[in-house]
């Protein structure tokens, strides 16, 4: 059995419709279900539905053989994977941004506040700069921090960039850009090579056709066909 663990959020449905398109997932899942585990035994493999933040964890211990992850978790975390395949969705950028008209202000005195639910990545950055920097970890909501005072800067995922227009923010810099990759347990290319490289195929070769937005279908809109 191969074990494949995704990532709940926006990387799950373009995640099951590569799976669907590469022929490696039957049956169904509803993206509203409470379940956490979906068997496909016919095809000797199951998925795992968790928080973003833990695909890496599962991969790297072994509870999951591959898993579909954004990159930004990679760079954060830095957990002992193998990382074969960018699949090409899910793109967004991880970038510093600030409130209008204090873009270019650094407090060089002191160091700089900066909010964000990406201390590892910040810090990387702030010290490469040699910015000194005061880390506020949040687990959402990061572009109020700068509007109530509580930091100088965010970094924080970006897409369209309409968020932070909301708020009135601007992007700073860009650190990096990210898309949903997939990675593998190091132990499991080994013991399990011809199953992993096999499905590694399969998801490269239909990558470009998962990239693309969803046919709305009538209905409930409840499942997603596997």
């Amino acid at each position: 059995m191969i074990t494949v663990a995704l990532s709940k959020g926006k990387l799950l449905e373009p995640a099951i419709r590569l799976f669907r398109l590469a022929g490696l997932t039957n049956g169904g899942v509803s993206l509203d279900s409470r379940r956490l585990v979906f068997p496909c035994e016919p095809l000797g493999m199951t998925l795992l539905i968790v928080r973003p933040s833990d695909v890496p964890t599962y991969v790297e211990y072994g509870a999951a053989d591959v898993g579909v992850v954004g990159k930004d978790m990679l760079l954060e975390q830095d957990r002992d994977v193998y990382e074969p395949l960018d699949l090409g969705f899910g793109g967004c950028r991880i970038s510093v941004a600030a409130l209008r008209g204090q873009e270019l202000r650094d407090r060089l005195s002191s160091k700089v506040r900066v909010a964000t639910k990406y201390p590892n990545i910040t810090e990387r950055y702030f010290n490469q700069k040699g910015i000194p920097v005061e880390i506020i970890k949040l687990y959402g909501s990061i572009e109020l921090a700068p509007l109530v005072g509580l930091a100088d800067r965010i970094v924080d995922l970006v897409s369209s960039g309409e968020t932070l227009k909301a708020h009135d923010l601007v992007e700073v810099d860009v650190i990096a850009q990210s898309t949903a990759r997939l990675i593998v347990n190091r132990a499991s290319l080994k013991m399990k090579h011809e199953r992993v490289t096999d499905l590694i195929a399969r998801l490269k070769a239909q990558r470009p056709a998962a990239a693309q937005p969803p046919v709305k279908q009538r209905g409930s809109g409840q499942g997603v066909p596997l």
